[in-house]
This record gives structure tokens, sequence and C-alpha cells, in this order.
């Protein structure tokens, strides 16, 4: 299985990393202020309010994917194109982002606290990275969060 985001995650504990996002979320936001979450590093790159929509976005897809990988036998995840979708970003706040993100956050963290150890081995396929199981979904989401919070931080300065 090919997680793009493992080495972001290094000898981070998933569960305790995805615990964390939210808050450093909040506090970067406060940080870079309305103007700062508009500025974009470069051309062609999503500012801090973008990625926010992003991780908003993505929180609803991992929710789903969670919740099917441990109600379906061999469930095939649906990929997405993360591009077209952030098409539609210009009508969201940072901050209406920020909200989605921290309260589907915190129902996906429940979720993981309460599945049970053995669930956590149980298989899934995504069509272009093969055979995962759930904690392998666990560990991208804590890898595609430091990924992102890394970048809002070189936004911020």
């Amino acid at each position: 299985m090919l997680n793009p985001y493992a080495s972001y995650i290094g000898n981070r504990e998933p569960k305790i990393a995805i615990g964390e996002t939210a808050s450093q979320l909040a506090a970067l936001t406060k940080k870079l202020g309305p103007q700062g979450l508009d500025r974009k590093p470069a051309p062609g790159k999503w500012s801090a309010r973008e990625i926010l929509c992003h991780l908003a976005d993505v929180e609803t897809v991992f929710a789903f994917r969670l919740r099917q990988t441990l109600s379906e036998p061999h469930h095939v995840i649906q990929p997405f194109d993360q591009d077209s979708w952030a098409s539609q970003y210009d009508g969201f706040t940072a901050e209406a982002a920020l909200k989605v993100f921290s309260a589907v956050r915190k129902w996906n963290e429940t979720l993981i606290h309460n599945t049970p150890a053995e669930a956590f081995s149980k298989p899934v396929t995504h069509p272009e990275r093969g055979q995962m199981t759930f904690q392998d979904i666990v560990e991208t989401m804590a890898g595609h969060d430091l990924n992102h919070i890394q970048q809002m931080e070189k936004i911020a300065g």
C-alpha cells in the first residue's frame, strides 16, 4: 500500500496527531488574519482559506471512508478529483471551513477511539493505492493533516 502522506507522520501516533489538528488550524487561521488567509504562496497554489476548504471536504470524505470500511465487506474506496472540488471554494469562508472540519473531525475521532483494536486491520481497497486497512486510513488522515498544516505555516511565515 502506498500512503503518500506517511513521511509527514514520522514517529507520531496518528490518533494523537489527528486530535491536535483542529486547534492547530484555528491558531493558524487567527495568526493569518483575513488578508493572510487569501494570500497564495505562489501562482497556482492554494491559499490558506482554500486549504481549509479542502480539509473540510476531505474530512467528510474520510468520514464516509472510515464508516464504509468498518461496515461493508471488501469495500472499494471512491477516489475524487480534489482540483475539481476546489473550483467551488471561492464561495466559502475560512471560518465556515474550519467549523465544518472541526465538527466532522470530532465525529471521526469518536468513531476511531471507539473502534475495537481488531477492526483496525479490516481491509479496504483504494483503486489508485491498492489494498489498505482502516489503520491505513487513519494514518493517511494524520499525514494529510500534517502536510497541509506545514503549507499553512509557510504561508503564515
